[in-house]
């Protein structure tokens, strides 16, 4: 038992928070309010060697958006319950409405 909570306290310890942004097209220059256009996950095996299936989500007509990925603290539950084997990491599109 202190042998798995050893193990638990290392694996919480030693990940990280871990945060893509990409702006597509002129979104740093555009101006308005940020907002959430779409949002996914995308599922990992084998510690993130084989993606399973991939995420398509939907991005505005005119193709001015920011794209996050997070590891969030509910992808840490997943990868740490499978111990790596699955792993998760979620998708935020953002878009601009003009003020």
């Amino acid at each position: 038992m202190k042998k798995l909570l050893l193990l638990s306290i290392i694996m919480i310890s030693i990940t990280s928070c871990m945060m893509t942004k990409t702006p597509v097209g002129k979104y740093t220059e555009t101006p308005g309010k940020e907002y959430t256009y779409s949002k996914g996950k995308q599922f990992w095996l084998f510690w993130g060697a084989i993606p399973v299936g991939r995420t398509s989500l939907s991005t505005p007509t005119d193709g001015v958006c920011q794209v996050i990925t997070k590891y969030r603290f509910g992808d840490l539950l997943i990868s740490g319950l499978t111990g790596g084997i699955v792993t998760s990491y979620s998708i935020k599109i953002e878009a601009k409405k003009a003020e």
